[in-house]
């Protein structure tokens, strides 16, 4: 086998890091369409936080790790990685576009005995029956004859400084026996954590498609026990508390599920199984339950605002946080946007307070306002929605007026101070 040379396709949160590690012992290109990001990792600073410039900075400086917008200055790699968003659109159907591109990238640079390597989330069948014809035609190659492909879903977890790329056991596959051994061996050289080589493509496909979504469905439990004990007036994190003392309870709690995986992936998963005929019904249930949750939030609140004699027409109200999950700058699914959207409908003043939100990219892709300062003026009612660290220090007495509501999304305020949470 030949020198590997490592070029990822797609440099955000899944990309960088694996890219920035693969430099460490290969030749390693990253590619991204983006001039703009491209040119801020060149200069050593990666504005989702993943990488930390001095990481960052050692690969470009001491391990010739390069980004690029340049098609042709990949053209000499052999090993290919696909690592573009997998969404879904308005109707939550996969929108495999950004796939499709990758792959006539791939398909544009790809040789004789190279290989492709897909990341992305998917549903069972995407690699093979909808990327790699992309790659065959651009390319005029034929897989397993030309090139061959494989599959390693990306298990990066946003925010997390624990359990990096490294640290998180990786699945691997190959379109041949052989070829799935040579994937697995060049993540093995990597991966700290160990490698899992599957029997096929498709597999390592289902595998991780149905990692989030089992997530989602467990959050969705717990989410409607909340709804349930809320009507009882029994609180829900007493309960799970005590049902935790059992060795074999899981610990979910309930909170708004969104994010790029776990609130998007049961929806692929969903998909292919209606292509072969069965309807989900345990998978769409839960997902409607999810994305319900942040109406409920705002309901609540307006409810709690109702009975302490709170006007609600014109009253102020912060939202604390605004990122899908935790000190993390990631928006991108934010389940927060559906609380501010309810609240909105009863013509209040909403302040989004989030430290670690860019408030340009929450307007271009939300269009609404978000502070990175705390707000001066004082609020009839605080939702605490995400559980940033800055929060944790902040005295939310002086943010509020003497008659107020806080509801708590996240369970992690005193409860001498809310009315209110999940």
């Amino acid at each position: 086998m030949k020198e590997t040379r490592i070029c990822v396709i797609g440099l955000g949160y899944v990309g960088l890091p694996l890219a920035r590690l693969f430099s460490t012992k290969y030749p390693t290109v990253g590619f991204d369409m983006n001039q703009r990001r491209v040119d801020a990792l060149m200069s050593g600073h990666d504005s989702t936080l993943e990488v930390g410039d001095n990481l960052l900075k050692d690969a470009i400086d001491n391990h010739g790790f390069k980004c690029t917008a340049d098609i042709e200055e990949i053209r000499d790699c052999n090993f290919y990685i696909v690592a573009v968003p997998t969404p879904v659109d308005a109707d939550n159907n996969p929108d495999l576009r950004p796939l499709y591109g990758a792959s006539t990238t791939v398909g544009k640079v790809i040789s004789k005995g190279d290989v492709v390597v897909y990341e992305s989330t998917v549903y069972p069948g995407v690699t093979e029956d909808e990327c790699i014809p992309v790659v065959e035609s651009v390319s005029g190659l034929k897989l397993n004859v030309d090139f061959y492909a494989g599959y390693s879903p990306e298990r990066i977890n946003p925010g997390d400084k624990l359990h990096t790329v490294e640290h998180i056991k990786k699945v691997t596959s190959g379109s041949t026996p052989e070829i799935g051994e040579y994937v697995n061996e060049v993540y093995a050289s990597v991966i700290e954590a160990g490698t899992h080589l599957a029997p096929s493509i498709k597999v390592a496909e289902a595998a991780k498609v149905i990692e989030n979504s089992q997530r989602d469905i467990n959050i969705a439990f717990v989410n409607e026990l909340s709804k349930i004990f809320n009507k009882m007036g029994i609180d829900t994190l007493d309960v799970l508390e005590a049902a935790g003392t059992k060795w074999n309870f899981l610990p979910f709690r309930p909170g708004l599920v969104g994010g790029h995986c776990i609130g998007v992936d049961p929806y692929y998963l969903a998909q292919c199984a209606k292509r072969y005929g069965y309807n989900p019904e345990i998978i769409l249930a839960g997902r409607r339950m999810n994305d319900g949750m942040g109406e409920h939030v705002a309901l609540q609140t307006i409810k709690l605002m109702l009975k302490k004699g709170i006007q609600v027409l014109g009253s102020e109200i912060l939202i604390l946080g605004f990122t899908f999950k935790e000190n993390c700058p990631d928006v991108r699914n934010t389940k927060v946007i559906d609380i501010y959207r309810t609240l909105a409908e009863y013509n209040l003043k909403i302040t989004v307070y989030d430290p670690w939100a860019n408030p340009a990219i929450v307007e271009r892709e939300y269009g609404i306002p978000v502070v990175n300062e705390v707000p001066a003026n004082k609020f009839d009612a605080l939702i605490a929605a995400v559980a940033h660290k800055e929060f944790q220090g902040l005295d939310i007495r002086n943010l509020l007026k003497d008659k107020h509501v806080v509801f708590d999304v996240k369970g992690t305020l005193d409860r001498s101070l809310i009315e209110g949470r999940l």
